[in-house]
């Protein structure tokens, strides 16, 4: 067991099973599950996101995070683990892939978590979102239109893949704390995603993607 409090992420495409998953890794921890979306600024949230500034929709969801941040870390300071239901790398992915322009630098004193990337097929994510009861936001509709650029903008952060495709919740609950006892699994991979794991990336100031090597 680690000597210090667990501070885990979930992160990935809308349907893969943060919202499922993370409740239930925040009952296998003990661990508190912090809103990364604090209430006070859910009426904001509405407002914004009925409005199309891709900008103003990023600051206000960077606040939230700040001020979650704020909380998330008093709780690893009293010893008490956290989980989140996506962190500063969703907002920076998303927001990038959906025409955001702001360049960002986050400080390094953040509490920095150990993060799961949740992906599945396709052809099943989709069939997640249809039954889902909430509506969709027309940033919803807006982030089914650019997945790749969405993925593309994930992979500069350091996480640890985990397939949901074809698997109950308690079969990825499984993977994720496998994964976390044994360094491995067969459907988790053993190194991050991103390239330099103590390093967030910022968002930036142009929209045109990167060439690849």
């Amino acid at each position: 067991m680690p000597d210090h409090p667990r501070f885990e992420s979930l992160e990935g495409l809308r349907g893969t099973g943060k919202s499922t998953i993370a409740p239930m890794l925040a009952a296998a921890r003990q661990a508190v599950l912090v809103p990364t979306v604090p209430a006070l600024y859910q009426p904001l949230r509405a407002a914004v996101d009925q409005r199309t500034n891709a900008d103003a929709r990023m600051c206000l969801y960077l606040s939230a995070l700040f001020t979650a941040a704020e909380e998330i870390q008093s709780h690893l300071d009293a010893g008490v683990p956290v989980v989140v239901e996506s962190y500063f790398a969703r907002c920076l992915a998303t927001h990038q892939a959906m025409g955001a322009r702001l360049g960002v630098t986050l400080p390094r004193r953040l509490p920095t978590p150990v993060t799961y990337y949740l992906v599945c097929g396709d052809d099943e994510r989709r069939r997640r979102l249809a039954a889902r009861d909430k509506p969709a936001t027309q940033w919803d509709a807006l982030i089914e239109t650019v997945p790749d650029q969405v993925t593309d903008a994930y992979a500069s952060f350091p996480m640890r893949r985990v397939d949901t495709t074809g698997r109950s919740p308690e079969e990825v609950l499984r993977v994720i704390t496998e994964t976390d006892r044994q360094g491995a699994n067969s459907h988790a991979d053993p190194e991050p995603v991103g390239a330099h794991p103590h390093l967030l990336p910022s968002v930036p100031r142009h929209t045109a993607r990167a060439s690849r090597p």
